[in-house]
């Protein structure tokens, strides 16, 4: 069974190699920000409270993270392992999940703070079926219009220059402590996610293949 944390700023393409993961290990993606868009979706209680902080600009609070981490390993499914992504969001939340599963990486995706905010602000989301473009890398066949469904292609509200900026000051603020944790315990793979996916991909799972060297975390 391989259990994973993957970690980096929104826009460092973690999604995309948690996806990749998935099908080289056959894994569960645990995606908090997909369990989120989910309830916000079907309208549930929970959605509306993650609605009002999206639209404010704001990070979901910590009770409500932990409350759906919790929830979704509770249910068992992921009998090859999971890549969690989207937690934890600081050393509290990193200490409290380790006494209760084993870790065998943290694959720590790392970008620029200029690259990630013109990645983000080129972001879009269709209106009707949720596919996520990117208008750099991922641009639809039609401009505005998925390539799926035709549905309107849409900015996120939360996909602003102010918006991402605090994002940004806020996630490097509570993930260095996170990652101080996880290198001590010697679990951090450290990659360039500025590199081709193809390549990101290939270096995440060379690491993967062989144990960690005590104080080698980097590509």
């Amino acid at each position: 069974m391989h259990k994973y944390i993957i970690m980096g700023a929104q826009g460092c393409g973690k999604g995309t190699q948690a996806q990749l993961l998935v099908e080289a290990y056959q894994l569960v993606h645990i995606s908090v920000g997909d369990i989120f868009r989910w309830h916000i979706a079907n309208r549930t209680k929970l959605g509306a409270r993650v609605n009002r902080a999206v639209k404010n600009g704001q990070l979901i609070s910590d009770e409500t993270v932990e409350e759906i981490v919790q929830r979704r390993l509770q249910e068992h499914d992921w009998n090859f392992g999971f890549v969690l992504d989207g937690f934890p969001r600081n050393r509290p939340q990193a200490e409290f999940f380790l006494e209760g599963y084993d870790v065998d990486a943290v694959i720590n995706i790392e970008v620029p703070a200029d690259v990630v905010l013109r990645r983000l602000l080129s972001r879009r989301l269709c209106s009707q079926c949720g596919l996520d473009y990117n208008l750099i890398y991922h641009r639809p066949a039609k401009t505005g219009v998925c390539d799926v469904c035709g549905g309107e292609l849409i900015q996120r509200p939360d996909d602003n220059e102010k918006a991402i900026n605090s994002r940004l000051n806020d996630f490097y603020a509570k993930t260095k402590p996170i990652l101080d944790l996880f290198r001590e315990k010697e679990l951090v793979i450290d990659v360039d996610g500025t590199q081709a996916q193809d390549v990101v991909h290939s270096t995440i799972c060379r690491h993967l293949a062989q144990p960690l060297a005590k104080g080698d975390g980097s590509d």
